[in-house]
């Protein structure tokens, strides 16, 4: 069965939750489920990267015109902030963000129509989805405005760049995307999670994530003489190995401090020492503190190996975004809001990713959560991760985060909990 037939026949109704577990207003219209799939469709197929995400603004920003709102986008040119009502300026608003970049990576799905159309570019971490949920979650929410339904205004917030480090983030909360809210919310493809469930998570969900690049140089020569150059490839090879694990012994183990190397490179010829290597990777960590520390750590540590081998070190340490830290009261919220749509069993606990999310930014400012929105087939045997060239969703994912979006912002804006 093709992924396009195997999601197709996924129907809304056999995905994991309690029967008759709304009790709020705001389901999703059938109509507008076709519709959020068919513009996740259209994104999927044309990606596009951080801060260059002008045809994906601009129908967004169609989109949501064409329902009555007045979407504003940003200054840096791409992605848009929207309110759905009227905020009164008394409680704060809750926030609904997205983030709607693409990767460059090719897209290598086969049997579905809507592969990306742009060469080395593909939405394989579920932007895409994001994007279609809050979108559906706005159009959602203008409705039932317009009935007198909506308790309190809700802000939507369409972010760039979250693929950039240090993240689009920083750029849309200097745009003043934050003002007057009071609460944020978003949530997470997980290709290991079926469609119909949420994870859910107190305190830490991602990890902090920096880049690092470092060079060495040193005088380089023969293969037959090493004894009168700076062995560079044995210098980098050391880096490379011994910095990682004298870390370990510097920093509390439960940190998760962790270097890992995605680059290396050092010379042309077998016989030829080089005079100059290259390495970079990232920097993660499980908690602030650490991630805080991290730089400084890191510094020494390279430094020491490199100057017991002669070679002379230049380090690009690029900060890039602390861990995403759920605030309990935001992550009752979703909780709240699940159980209100699809029933307790259609929630399950989650473990902190080591990956990383720009938006930890938001929660530097305010109080927030992320969830995992599932979206693998149930009872499907395919494996389909995040930043492949193969990943792909189950797109009923989009109506369930919808529905969990409006079901927040429902009991969010009225003081009497779910009881609207």
């Amino acid at each position: 069965m093709s992924r396009e037939t195997q999601t197709d026949q996924t129907a809304d109704a056999d995905l994991p939750g309690e029967p008759g577990a709304a009790a709020l207003p705001g389901a999703l219209p059938e109509g507008l489920r076709a519709e959020l799939i068919a513009f996740r469709r259209d994104m999927h197929m044309h990606p596009e990267l951080g801060n260059q995400e002008f045809r994906t603004t601009a129908a967004l920003k169609h989109r949501l015109e064409a329902a009555g709102l007045a979407p504003r986008v940003l200054g840096t040119g791409t992605g848009l902030v929207c309110d759905v009502g009227t905020w009164d300026g008394t409680r704060p608003m809750l926030a609904l963000r997205a983030d709607i970049d693409a990767l460059p990576i090719p897209d290598t799905k086969t049997g579905v129509p809507y592969r990306s159309t742009v060469p080395d570019r593909a939405h394989a971490c579920g932007h895409d989805v994001h994007t279609a949920a809050v979108l559906g979650a706005g159009l959602v929410l203008a409705g039932l405005d317009r009935q007198g339904l909506l308790p309190n205004a809700v802000r939507l917030i369409f972010q760039p760049a979250e693929e950039v480090l240090p993240g689009g983030a920083a750029d849309a909360i200097a745009d003043g995307v934050l003002d007057g809210v009071g609460r944020i919310i978003a949530v997470h493809c997980d290709p290991r999670v079926d469609a119909g469930l949420i994870g859910l998570r107190h305190g830490p969900i991602t990890s902090a994530c920096d880049r690092l690049e470092i060079t060495l140089d040193g005088p380089g020569g023969h293969t037959a003489r090493p004894h009168l150059t700076t062995d560079m490839v044995t210098a980098v090879a050391k880096v490379a190995t011994e910095v990682p694990a004298l870390l370990a012994r510097r920093v509390d183990a439960r940190s998760g401090l962790a270097v890992t190397w995605g680059r290396i490179e050092a010379g042309h010829a077998c016989n030829v020492i080089p005079q100059h290597a290259e390495l970079s990777g990232t920097v993660r960590c499980l908690d602030l503190p650490a991630w805080r520390e991290a730089p400084d750590l890191v510094h020494a540590a390279i430094d020491e190996i490199a100057t017991l081998h002669h070679a002379k070190t230049q380090i690009n340490y690029v900060r890039g975004v602390p861990p995403v830290v759920n605030d309990p009261v935001i992550t009752e919220l979703l909780r709240a809001a699940q159980t209100a749509r699809r029933g307790s069993y259609a929630i399950e606990d989650t473990e902190q990713s080591l990956g990383g999310e720009d938006f930890s930014w938001y929660l530097e400012h305010v109080p927030g959560a992320m969830a995992r929105l599932g979206v693998r087939t149930p009872g499907s045997q395919a494996r389909y991760d995040l930043h492949r060239g193969d990943f792909d969703v189950d797109e009923q994912a989009i109506a369930v985060g919808v529905e969990l979006f409006t079901a927040a912002a429902l009991i969010d804006g009225n003081p009497d909990g779910n009881r609207l």
